[in-house]
């Protein structure tokens, strides 16, 4: 079985070949592994290769944007259709009626994150939900007013603490705390993440997954020590959603949210999660912002002057959903829900593996550095590159244009690769290893 067009043809040339450019390992070999284990790029478009020899692209970018599956065009398009059919009264004469269509991604987000319902919801931009929920859960106080994030942390999580800080009137440069590794590494110990849980931070907020290194943070042990430190504590999920199997309700983290574009593969800029634990819901000193959406749904129509925000995560919400942008993440989450994140962890865990593979044959010979951990219980589908050269983005632009390999690039030393397990392939992580070894002179 193969997963490529025209791969058949390219078998029978590869059969005698055992290494390529460096490579040990042969194209066979890559072929062998697919027919025994090949994952679900049937349901995905997978784009057509402006370079190399190959038809299709090798696509390592899905922590960047993920593939569009193929039922995304039918499904929003019958959405769309809706709304010329029956105008104003789709919101509760559609199939999938607008009033209530933010319920039917519920029950997914929440087993994708390991919520319960009643403390998911799908809305707003990540950026815009961490506002949201730090203007709940960022309540500085005396001595406890700092936020922990990490140094690395994508800069949008950055910006936003720091302008959260700026909000309560302090100096972020005094209430933020950026974690380093320690001199001569590349990705945080737990312990040192620990030993910064002074009795001045307020509120810990850090990527589960991080964007740069692909380093699996331990979210349950860092957010028991936060807890017991006297912290709120949040995570930044735009990595891990999708990436990794997640237990946010029995792990007691107080809040989180994610995008769902990388690897939920609900489009570009298409809408995100957010997560509070149940403990809060009910909370009536809780600040937040409110807005028709806020309200509970029996009495939304009332037109009352005074909100009355639900026990629910949907107390959150400020405005109505957006319905076309909710349709592509439904039919992610449906996918996601039939092929299920224990599967798709394991065989994440096996490409992933595969790839570190071939990279340990080509990287000791060139100024190259594998800067995510090794362990595999310490990443997701991710390995980031250290290029000696620092010039990532030109190794980018020749991998894609000569090769036919879309890497992503992170300037100005740092190339990620992620063999997402629903549609990539081993031998997409055979290509990319022949690649990188053609691209990248070895060292004189």
């Amino acid at each position: 079985m193969t997963d490529e067009p025209g791969a058949a043809k390219d078998a029978g040339k590869a059969e005698g070949a055992s290494t390529t450019e460096g490579v040990g390992s042969s194209e066979a070999e890559a072929r062998k592994l697919d027919a025994g284990d090949p994952g679900h790029r049937e349901l995905f478009h997978i784009p057509a290769a402006d370079g190399g020899d190959h038809p299709e692209v090798a696509y390592f970018a899905g922590n960047s944007l993920g593939l569009q599956p193929k039922a995304t065009r039918d499904e929003l398009l019958a959405d769309v259709d809706a709304w010329a059919r029956l105008g104003v009264e789709g919101h509760l004469e559609a199939a999938r009626p607008w009033l209530s269509y933010h319920e039917l991604l519920t029950g997914s987000a929440a087993r994708l994150v390991g919520g319960l319902p009643s403390e998911t919801i799908v809305m707003n931009s990540l950026t815009v939900n961490l506002h949201l929920l730090m203007v709940s859960f960022y309540r500085p106080s005396g001595l406890r007013r700092r936020i922990l994030i990490e140094d690395s942390a994508f800069p949008s999580d950055s910006y936003a603490v720091r302008s959260q800080v700026r909000l309560h009137g302090r100096d972020p440069d005094d209430s933020v705390v950026r974690l380093r590794p320690r001199e001569g590494e590349n990705t945080l110990r737990t312990e040192d993440v620990i030993d910064q849980l002074t009795p001045d931070i307020a509120l810990v907020l850090l990527g589960g997954v991080n964007y740069l290194t692909g380093e699996l943070m331990d979210i349950p042990a860092i957010t028991a020590a936060g807890h017991a430190a006297g912290a709120i504590v949040g995570w930044d999920l735009a990595h891990a959603a999708g990436n990794v199997p997640l237990s946010l309700h029995d792990w007691n983290v107080d809040f989180a949210a994610w995008c769902s574009y990388k690897y939920l593969n609900s489009g570009p800029g298409s809408l995100a999660g957010a997560f509070v634990h149940e403990r809060h819901l009910a909370d009536p000193t809780l600040q937040r912002f409110e807005g028709w959406w806020s309200t509970e749904a029996a009495t939304r129509f009332e037109m009352a002057a005074v909100s009355r925000p639900p026990a629910t995560a949907e107390a959150w919400q400020v405005s109505n959903p957006p319905i076309f942008s909710m349709s592509p993440v439904r039919t992610s989450l449906e996918l996601f829900d039939k092929v299920g994140m224990p599967t798709l962890r394991e065989r994440s865990v096996r490409l992933t593996a595969y790839l570190e593979k071939l990279l340990d044959e080509i990287v000791p010979t060139r100024p190259l550095e594998v800067i995510t951990p090794r362990a595999a219980d310490q990443r997701g589908a991710q390995l980031s590159l250290r290029i000696g050269s620092g010039k990532a983005g030109e190794l980018a632009h020749r991998l894609r244009h000569e090769h036919g390999v879309i890497a992503d690039a992170r300037e100005p030393d740092v190339l990620r690769l992620a063999p997402v397990p629903l549609y990539s392939s081993y031998h997409d992580c055979w290509r990319a290893a022949v690649a990188l070894a053609q691209a990248v002179p070895e060292d004189a």
